[in-house]
């Protein structure tokens, strides 16, 4: 396997560390890991000679910010373009949520180095584990992607109860997995997904694990970028 690019020992490690996931180690073969992880395979094309249709409008919702604040969803839209990724930071399935924290970890530093993407992009990692994704784990985890300064915002939801309708707006399928006995196992079975939000708050683009790579993503931020320059 060859070099992760934007994916250092470190982090890869951060994201593997929890004891679900070494036990998984231990007794499944590696995984082929997601395009996200590699170089991308092919040419895209040119920023903005696209569109990219909206797809509703991105929900509101109370949220806890990692400070345990009490926000909206909204306060994080229309300013900015967003990336919304949901995740549980406990997750061992390497093309799941650590993809997602991955790419988006490869989408900060490329718009910290980018003049026409700084000061426009937002993300936001948003728990669907808010009974152990306290504000003060998503603190700790966030040590290992967050940049100084930038505007990444890790949220969760203050129960359970508040969550649900939040992802059957978004339409984040998540169950959790239990074993015969009927006792809790820690994982979640789920489909990921990660939304591209324009400043209208509108939905643009939704990517799953085939689909999300840094590189795509940067290229449709820049092609909404053109269709507002264009208005």
């Amino acid at each position: 396997m060859g070099r992760l690019p934007g994916l250092t020992g470190t982090v890869l490690a951060a994201l593997l560390s929890t004891p679900l996931a070494a036990q998984h180690q231990q007794h499944e073969k590696p995984p082929q890991l997601a395009p996200g992880y590699s170089a991308l395979g092919f040419a895209l094309p040119a920023a903005g000679s696209y569109t990219l249709p909206p797809m509703g409008t991105a929900a509101d919702a109370e949220v806890l910010d990692s400070q345990g604040k009490s926000r909206r969803i909204h306060d994080f839209l229309g300013d900015r373009i967003v990336l919304l990724s949901f995740i549980y930071t406990s997750c061992s399935d390497v093309n799941g949520c650590p993809l997602a924290s991955s790419v988006l970890r490869i989408v900060q530093e490329q718009v910290r180095h980018s003049a026409d993407l700084e000061d426009r992009v937002r993300l936001i990692s948003f728990s669907f584990d808010p009974q152990y994704d306290t504000p003060a784990r998503l603190r700790e985890y966030s040590s290992h992607f967050l940049s100084p300064g930038f505007d990444w915002q890790f949220l969760t939801s203050p129960s359970p109860q508040a969550l649900a309708p939040v992802l059957a707006a978004y339409n984040q399928w998540v169950i959790r997995d239990y074993d015969a006995d009927g006792n809790y196992l820690g994982t979640m079975s789920h489909l990921l997904r990660v939304y591209l939000i324009d400043r209208d708050m509108r939905i643009r683009n939704i990517y799953s694990t085939s689909f999300l790579h840094a590189d795509t993503v940067a290229n449709d931020i820049r092609t909404l970028l053109a269709e507002e320059h264009r208005e």
